[in-house]
This record gives C-alpha cells, sequence and structure tokens, in this order.
C-alpha cells in the first residue's frame, strides 16, 4: 500500500482553509485543520518563503499569495497589487511615520483593503483592516479609487452604489459630485471627518488621504496615509507627505503596467 505524505496533506489542507477563507488568522486555521499551532505555523512560513501565501504585518492573518499555481499564468490583480505594494507600503511608512492602506478594486466601483502597515502601539489607530471595504464616498480610498475611473465607468458605478447606499452614505454619495472635483483638483481625497468614528473595537479615530494607483491608464486599486486625526491635520500632513504617496503609486502603478 502507497503511503502518503502527511506534511503534504496538511499543507493541503491549509491551503483549502486559507483558499476558501480569503484572509485566515492562525487561531481560525487551528480550529478548521485541527492542527497544532506550532505545525501550521512551520508550514505556513515554508509557503509564505515560497510565496504561495502572504502573512500581513500587522496582524498576521495569512491568504493565497502571488505565486501559487494558477489555470492562467498571469496572477490576479490582487496578488499582483500586494506584490509591487508590499515594499512601497513599507517604505512609506518607515519615511513618513504613517500607517498606509493598499486597496485593490474588487469590481462595481468597491475597493477593499488587502494590505496595510497599521500598528496599534505605533500609530494608535484601530490595525485589522485587511478584507475591509471601504465606502466609495466617505473614504480616502474609495473615493480616489472613484474620482481615477473613467467618465462612463463613474457614471455606471457611482449610481448604482448611490441607489444601495443608507444614512450618511446616501448623504454622502449625493454630494459626491462636488467632493469628486475637489479630489480631481486636489490630486487626492479624504477621509470623510468621524468617518469610523467609534463604532470599530479600539483605537482613536482616523484620518487619511488617498491617492488611486493606476497601470495603463485604468485605476486598478488605491493607498492611503492614516493617523490619529487629534494628532495631525490633513492640510499639515498634505504638505509635508503627498508627494510620496503619489510617487509611491505612480511606482506601484509601473510595476503593474
Amino acid at each position: 500500500m502507497t503511503k502518503f505524505n502527511r506534511s503534504v496533506e496538511r499543507s493541503m489542507k491549509i491551503i483549502e482553509v486559507i483558499s476558501g477563507s480569503g484572509v485566515t488568522s492562525l487561531a481560525f486555521l487551528a480550529d478548521q485543520t485541527g492542527l497544532p499551532k506550532a505545525t501550521i505555523l512551520r508550514i505556513c512560513a515554508t509557503l509564505v518563503k515560497q510565496r504561495w501565501l502572504t502573512q500581513s504585518r500587522s496582524d498576521s492573518r495569512y491568504r493565497i499569495g502571488p505565486s501559487f499555481p494558477r489555470l492562467s499564468a498571469t496572477p490576479d490583480s490582487v496578488d499582483a497589487i500586494i506584490d509591487a505594494g508590499k515594499s512601497e507600503i513599507v517604505a512609506l511608512t518607515e519615511s513618513t511615520g504613517l500607517a498606509v492602506d493598499l486597496a485593490v478594486s474588487i469590481g462595481n466601483g468597491r475597493v477593499e483593503i488587502v494590505d496595510t502597515t497599521r500598528h496599534f502601539i505605533q500609530h494608535g489607530i484601530f490595525p485589522d483592516t485587511i478584507g475591509y471595504r471601504p465606502s466609495p464616498f466617505r473614504s480616502a480610498l474609495g473615493s480616489a479609487f472613484l474620482a481615477a475611473l473613467d467618465a462612463e465607468e463613474l457614471t455606471t458605478y457611482s449610481t448604482k452604489l448611490a441607489e444601495n447606499t443608507r444614512g450618511k452614505d446616501r448623504e454622502a454619495a449625493m454630494n459626491f459630485p462636488k467632493r469628486l472635483l475637489e479630489v480631481r483638483k486636489n490630486g487626492f481625497a479624504s477621509r470623510e471627518e468621524a468617518y469610523w468614528g467609534r463604532a470599530v473595537d479600539y483605537g482613536g479615530t482616523p484620518s487619511a488621504i488617498g491617492v488611486a494607483i493606476q497601470a495603463d491608464k485604468k485605476a486598478l486599486g488605491a493607498m492611503s496615509l492614516v493617523w490619529l486625526a487629534e494628532k495631525r491635520t490633513v492640510a499639515s500632513v498634505v504638505e509635508a507627505h503627498l508627494d510620496q504617496l503619489s510617487m509611491a503609486a505612480v511606482s506601484i502603478g509601473q510595476q503593474l503596467s
């Protein structure tokens, strides 16, 4: 009888869980696979080294990486942006002292945060944002991305998005044409004051500025600088760091072209 390789079986089980769940914590992997955490850590470390998995710097969660074999030889846009942006966002945090969020288009005018350099102790803001889909109309990431769409896409997506909003999101959607002009004029989008507020588990109220990531004249995602609103003003961060943020977005876009 042919003997099976237990390490390969365990690796496959871990990959199946991560592939099905998207972004996955060590605790969740242990619960779903029944494997000891020490075993999972060793297997995941090997898979991360091979870039079959990636691991978030902020909360150590795992997701499928850019080198994982696919039917298509070309990595999908999520993995491509993570791969192109991982060194850029770290360098940007080191040079500015601020947190950086990286988001990718998920279709229909929405973006999803796929990587971040947030650390609660260092930045004082809620760090568990990977997998979060910020408001298209109230967030820096969402607004920067929408503003970079061509006229036809913008009209189609913004109309559909507005139809499905309520409360403050609905109000922001109705005011978006004015906001759009400001974003394009200024070259960045800012987070609506008190957006998220205290609705998260911990951390202070954040402020942010964002710019789109584009390749071959197509908007692929967005990135933002994030900080405690009580510590700095938008104007001061724009003056000090907007050029660096914009250059990082351009660099990522060039890698994706």
